[in-house]
């Protein structure tokens, strides 16, 4: 028997603002933008949204991102559902499976969901947006301070020797995840919403310069300002709406837990594994029904160990798998088609998700790949911590 769950909830709207060096409006006022744009898109009125869900990126941390005061600041009356998530990258994901989970018992019927964020400030660069820890003077002092004072800190660090374990393990090569980042900028190129749409070869990656050894700047995603929102709807109400529906066929989470317990790979063992096993099996697909790939991307590394625990290729054979061009244009697995967080934009989880959703209806126009009849959608957070996935398609069963 199919699940209950397959099929019986679609994304009917999407919203983006323009994304990058966009100054001028704050965070609220951008995710109010995107709210606006996907009530819009999905054709519903604002009167039959009854759910809204947010997430804050960076700003949320510093106290002035937007959280359930947007209800107010959207004119959203009677909600029957509320609340404000962060679970970090992998929140997307998981604020389109509370709301289906939600209407399918029946407590909401149409739930937006919401990101926005600006980190980046005019006259700063973009590393001053996730670089606080370096200059933050309350930081740990003493033994809880040695990490630091070494130079470990923030995201780039702990990414860094993630890639370098699955190095030393498997043989994982520059060059394997430089072709991940020219692929992807490859697709950028085709994708208007994209930050970075100037072509970049491996001779360039290999020339970008060291973020943390053996992270290159191009292996490392971008920085940005804006908001995506999505709506969540029943699947009957879906078929009656503007766009084609994106259903949400299965869905999954992974989180590890405590990763410095004895006997624990959490650099090359992620809990994108577990989130894996429960999303094909309420799908009822496997990896090799799987057309096209969003996964996340904060960092090239990611993409490789992300393709691993999905069953894509074995454990420790992600270079091979990839060194071959199979994920950008015209390859065998469509991988990141609007170029991902690394060349497209950073929207947290929902870069993949937009995409995702996009490639579901057909309407990725130049970039579009013909077969989209099942695409699987990532998302990640923390140092490979947390994860939430969503397997969409424009059909429902």
């Amino acid at each position: 028997m199919p699940h209950p769950m397959r099929g019986a909830t679609a994304i009917t709207g999407l919203g983006m603002t323009p994304m990058g060096r966009v100054f001028g409006k704050s965070a609220t006022e951008l995710a109010a933008d995107a709210v606006r744009l996907a009530i819009a898109d999905s054709g519903l009125r604002k009167e039959e949204i009854d759910g809204l869900l947010t997430n804050a990126g960076v700003t949320g941390t510093a106290g002035h991102g937007i959280g359930l005061p947007l209800q107010n600041y959207l004119g959203l009356a009677n909600l029957r559902l509320l609340n404000h998530m962060n679970a970090a990258g992998s929140t997307a994901a998981q604020m389109v499976q509370y709301a289906a989970l939600a209407i399918a018992a029946g407590m909401a019927n149409n739930v937006v969901c919401v990101f926005a964020d600006t980190p980046l400030q005019e006259g700063t660069s973009s590393g001053a947006a996730y670089g606080g820890a370096a200059r933050n003077p309350g930081r740990p002092r003493g033994m809880a301070g040695l990490y630091a004072a070494a130079g470990f800190f923030g995201a780039n660090t702990s990414y860094a020797l993630a890639t370098r374990r699955h190095m030393a393990l498997y043989g994982t090569t520059h060059d394997q995840l430089g072709t991940i980042a020219v692929g992807q900028r490859q697709w950028a190129t085709m994708n208007p919403s994209a930050q970075m749409r100037e072509p970049i070869t491996l001779e360039d990656y290999h020339a970008s310069r060291w973020i943390v050894e053996p992270l290159h700047l191009l292996d490392c995603c971008l920085v940005s300002n804006g908001a995506v929102a999505v709506i969540v709807s029943g699947a009957e109400r879906a078929e009656s709406l503007r766009q084609p529906p994106a259903f949400v066929l299965g869905m999954g989470q992974g989180h590890p837990g405590d990763v410095q317990r004895a006997g624990v790979e959490a650099e090359t063992e992620t809990g994108a594994k577990l989130a894996a096993e429960t999303a094909y099996r309420m799908a009822g697909v496997g990896p090799d029904d799987v057309d096209i790939c969003q996964l996340y991307d904060c960092y090239t590394y990611t993409v490789l160990v992300t393709l691993e625990d999905y069953g894509f290729c074995k454990k420790g054979e992600g270079g091979p798998f990839v060194e071959d061009g199979r994920l950008a244009p015209g390859g065998a697995l469509p991988t990141n088609t609007g170029g991902g967080e690394l060349s497209g934009y950073y929207m947290w989880g929902m870069t993949p998700l937009s995409e995702a959703v996009i490639q579901a209806r057909g309407q990725g126009a130049e970039r579009q790949v013909a077969k989209h009849d099942v695409v699987l959608c990532t998302g990640n957070g923390g140092v490979l911590s947390y994860h939430g996935c969503l397997i969409l398609s424009p059909h429902r069963s």
